[in-house]
């Protein structure tokens, strides 16, 4: 089963501290986590609406919580037999928002409506993980692409998210090691 202390050291790689880029359609984001996201989470945990200045000053259990919560168990993560397919998805769901699922879902050939239940996890454990895990690269890719094309001012994010989806890597055996999933760690 996957482990999501295997993904995190690579998402918090890839995410830096606080920027609010005009053309990126996420705002504000702190480490990764889009002002969005972040009052979401704290709409369900019962906090005050945050502004951008309180998204500034996540904490670290903060993150983890999010992480851990709106991404890691919306995937249903710790249920996919494959480390490598769960690190491919969880890191498309954190980028990409739904269509992190929803594409995956049609993949598999199962209903595509963005909830992970047992349908859609049996649907990913079944598969051959490494055909999978190239025919959600492929997609994703392809998501990167359609993004660039339909919407030009993303162009200037086009390495960035190529170079990130690149830095993930296909494993056969699960291991407890970041290092054997992506290039960078």
């Amino acid at each position: 089963m996957a482990n999501p202390k295997i993904l995190i050291p690579f998402i918090q790689r890839w995410e830096g501290g606080f920027a609010n880029d005009p053309l990126d359609k996420g705002g504000a984001t702190m480490a990764g986590i889009t002002i969005a996201t972040y009052r979401t989470w704290c709409a369900k945990n019962g906090k005050a609406v945050p502004e951008t200045d309180d998204l500034r000053n996540i904490t670290q259990p903060q993150w983890d919580d999010i992480f851990t919560t709106m991404y890691w168990n919306r995937w249903k993560a710790s249920d996919i037999h494959s480390q490598s397919i769960a690190n491919i998805l969880v890191d498309w769901l954190w980028t990409s928002g739904s269509y992190g699922i929803t594409i995956p879902q049609r993949l598999v050939r199962v209903a595509s409506d963005g909830v992970v239940g047992p349908i859609t996890l049996n649907a990913i454990n079944t598969q051959n993980a490494k055909e999978l895990f190239s025919s959600i690269r492929t997609a994703r890719l392809q998501y990167i692409n359609d993004i660039c094309t339909r919407t030009p001012s993303n162009e200037k994010f086009r390495r960035g998210w190529l170079n990130r989806l690149n830095d993930i890597l296909y494993h056969e055996t699960n291991t407890d090691h970041p290092g054997n999933y992506f290039r960078s760690l």
